[in-house]
C-alpha cells in the first residue's frame, strides 16, 4: 500500500499566517473502499459545468470551476473542514514551527464578515489594537461582504514590512475604525514564565507548538531553581489560546499528571480516528526521535497546588489540557467559559502539493466529557472585569458557528445564551480598562488565582 502522511489537526479557526494545530503521523493508506457514485448528481453537476462553460458572461478556466465546487463541497460540511490550495498546505505545515507570515490574528466569519476571535500576543495586530469581537469590513479598500473566509485571509497575508488598512465595526463605537497594520514575519512565543513571589509561578501558553512541551520542561526547571524554596501554587494561564499541536497537549498535561494517566480520547468512524493518549512519551514525543523532555523535572511539580485560567478564547488544544487536569482532580479551573471545539480534524494529501482538511472525529475528556459546542465549564467563574462586556456578550463560540457539530454526551450551549450583565464599577459604567500585561498586577483573574492558591495553603496548614 502507498504510504502518506495524515496530519491530525485539532486547531480553532484560520489565522492569518494559519497558525493551527496539527501533530505528524505516518501511517498506511487503507485499501480503496469502491462506492456507487450518484449518477444523477453527477450529471446535474456535469450540465451545470457546461451551462458555465458555455453560456457564462465571461470564460472561466477549467480549474477555477473544479477548485471552487471542491471549496463549496467541503466547507459545506461543517465549519472547520476546508480545501487547502497549494499555499494554504505550505502555510499550514510551516505554522508549526511556531513562524508564520501575517498579521497574528486569529479569525472566523460572521454573517459575511471576517471576526476577530482573538489577536495573537506580541504580534502586529496584537500591538495596533485589533481586539477580540471586532468585525472587519473592509481590507484596504475591498469589501469583505462576498469573500469567503480563505480570500480574506489571502488578502491579509502578504509581504513582510507591506501595510494593511483594516476598518473595523466594534461595539459601543459610533463609526467604523481604520486600523493599519504592518505585515510581518510572527514568531510566536509559546511559553511565557515568571516567578509572581517567592513561592507562586506563573506560566503562561500562548499556543501549542513543536517545542510547546520543552520549553515548558525548561520554564518549569528554572523557575524552581529561582525560587529556592518549597514552591507554594503554580498558575497555568490558557486564556485566549486557541489551540496548536496535539502532542504538545499531551505534552503539557503529562508535565503534571502521574505516568499513564489518560490525557484525552477521540472516536470517530475509522479505526485510524480511535485513539486514547496517555500521559506517556510514546504519545507526546510521537516517535520524533527526542528524548523525554519531562523526565528532569522536580517531583514537585506533579503535585505543586495549580489554578488554570480560561476563557471564551481557550480552545481546542487547551480545552484538552483544562479537561484533563479537571477530570484528574489535579487542578482548579477558574475564569469563564472556554471556546468549545471538540472535533478533530485530519490534513489527507491530495497530490500536487494540495490537501484536504476533514473533520474526522471528536474528542472527549479522561471522564468522557465531549466539550463540542459546550466548552469547559470553570470550577469558580471569575469574569475580568476590563472585558467582561466582550467575554459575554460579544465573543464567538463554536456553539455559534454555522453547521457546527453538536455535542454527543451533554446540552450545548446555543447561541446567545451566554449574555450577562457587565461588570460595572462604582459610576455604573462598564470597565474597559487596557488588557494587563504578561504577570502584571492589575490583571484581576491572575489575581484571584493567587489568592485562591494562598488560601489553599492556610487550609492545607490547618
Amino acid at each position: 500500500m502507498r504510504r502518506l502522511e495524515k496530519i491530525g489537526l485539532i486547531g480553532l479557526g484560520m489565522f492569518t499566517g494559519v497558525a493551527l494545530t496539527i501533530h505528524f503521523t505516518a501511517v498506511a493508506e487503507k485499501d480503496s473502499v469502491m462506492t456507487t457514485l450518484p449518477v444523477e448528481e453527477l450529471r446535474a453537476f456535469s450540465d451545470v459545468f457546461g451551462r458555465i462553460k458555455s453560456d457564462y458572461v465571461e470564460p472561466v478556466a477549467d480549474k477555477t470551476l473544479i477548485t471552487q465546487a471542491i471549496n463549496g463541497m467541503v466547507s459545506g460540511l461543517d465549519p472547520h473542514s476546508a480545501y487547502l490550495d497549494a499555499d494554504a498546505f505550505k502555510e499550514l505545515q510551516s505554522s508549526t514551527q511556531g513562524e508564520f507570515g501575517g498579521l497574528g490574528i486569529e479569525v472566523g466569519m460572521e454573517d459575511g464578515l471576517v471576526k476577530v476571535i482573538s489577536p495573537i500576543e506580541d504580534t502586529p495586530a496584537f500591538i495596533a489594537g485589533v481586539k477580540s469581537g471586532d468585525l472587519i469590513i473592509k481590507l484596504d479598500d475591498t469589501l469583505v461582504k462576498g469573500l469567503s473566509l480563505n480570500d480574506a485571509v489571502k488578502r491579509m497575508r502578504g509581504k513582510p514590512g507591506s501595510q494593511i488598512a483594516l476598518t473595523i465595526v466594534r461595539k459601543n463605537e459610533a463609526k467604523p475604525l481604520i486600523i493599519k497594520v504592518t505585515r510581518a514575519v510572527i514568531k510566536v512565543q509559546s511559553v511565557k514564565a515568571k516567578l509572581l513571589e517567592p513561592g507562586y509561578a506563573f506560566v503562561r501558553i500562548t499556543q501549542f507548538q513543536e517545542h510547546t512541551g520543552e520549553n515548558l520542561s525548561t520554564s518549569l526547571q528554572k523557575l524552581f531553581k529561582e525560587n529556592k524554596g518549597e514552591m507554594k501554587g503554580l498558575v497555568l494561564d490558557l486564556r485566549n489560546d486557541p489551540g496548536g499541536l496535539l502532542t504538545g497537549a499531551v505534552g503539557v498535561s503529562a508535565a503534571f499528571l502521574n505516568k499513564d494517566a489518560l490525557v484525552v480520547y477521540t472516536d470517530g468512524r475509522t479505526d485510524d480516528a480511535k485513539m486514547r493518549l496517555t500521559a506517556n512519551p510514546e504519545n507526546y514525543l510521537r516517535n520524533s526521535g527526542k528524548d523525554d523532555y519531562l523526565k528532569d523535572l522536580p517531583e514537585a511539580v506533579k503535585s505543586v497546588p495549580m489554578v488554570v485560567l480560561v476563557n471564551g478564547g481557550s480552545a481546542s488544544a487547551s480545552e484538552i489540557v483544562a479537561g484533563a487536569l479537571q477530570d484528574h482532580k489535579r487542578a482548579v479551573i477558574m475564569g469563564t467559559q472556554s471556546f468549545g471545539k471538540g472535533s478533530v480534524q485530519t490534513i489527507l494529501p491530495l497530490g500536487n502539493n494540495t490537501a484536504v482538511k476533514l473533520t474526522t472525529a471528536r474528542y472527549y475528556t479522561p471522564s468522557g466529557r465531549s466539550i463540542q459546542a459546550k466548552g469547559i465549564v470553570p470550577d469558580i467563574l471569575v469574569e475580568d472585569p476590563s472585558t467582561s462586556d466582550l467575554e459575554n456578550a460579544f465573543r464567538l463560540r463554536e456553539a455559534d458557528l454555522d453547521k457546527h457539530l453538536t455535542n454527543d454526551t451533554q446540552a450545548e450551549d446555543k447561541p446567545g445564551s451566554r449574555q450577562a450583565a457587565p461588570v460595572k464599577d462604582s459610576k455604573g459604567e462598564a470597565n474597559k480598562a487596557a488588557p494587563a500585561e504578561f504577570g502584571s498586577k492589575n490583571d484581576y483573574q491572575l489575581n484571584q488565582a493567587v489568592n485562591l492558591l494562598k488560601g489553599m495553603q492556610i487550609l492545607h496548614g490547618r
